[in-house]
């Protein structure tokens, strides 16, 4: 049995965690936000890694090896969909204890404002981040 999620220290300078097996550099398609991240693949993040980082974006191709990993739920989980013909996604990503699922590359001012908040908005640049429309919430996982 796996010890209980614990939240992210506060204060915590520890980067965004990105867990994707692919090998695109920005699977989430974050290029433009100043928020520090890590990129690992699922096999080599490490406990401590997972629990540290403010947020934790787990891109969907990635799935069934985070799964293996048998890591507990935490707050702050967000499922990165790449392919918007999976249905499958919302009760796989409530089974893991997500907070929201996104399609890469959309819902980016709801991610960069999310990513800030998660950071304490060390790394905010208000100015491009309001310009860019709506900052709507995705639906949540559990849909």
């Amino acid at each position: 049995m796996s010890a209980p999620a614990q939240a992210p220290r506060e204060g915590s300078q520890a980067p965004v965690l990105v867990i994707s097996d692919s090998t695109d550099d920005d699977p989430v398609g974050l290029r433009t936000c100043p928020v520090p991240r890590l990129h690992l693949p699922s096999p080599l993040f490490s406990a401590e890694e997972y629990q540290r980082a403010p947020l934790v974006l787990l891109d969907d191709r990635s799935y069934t090896n985070f799964t293996l990993r048998h890591v507990p739920h935490r707050p702050g989980l967000i499922v990165v969909l790449v392919d918007p013909d999976d249905g499958t996604v919302y009760p796989r990503a409530a089974a893991i204890g997500a907070e929201a699922v996104i399609r890469a590359e959309e819902n980016l001012s709801w991610l960069h404002l999310r990513l800030h908040d998660a950071t304490d908005c060390r790394y905010a640049h208000w100015e491009a981040l309001l310009a860019g429309g709506p900052a709507d919430p995705p639906p949540p996982a559990s849909n």
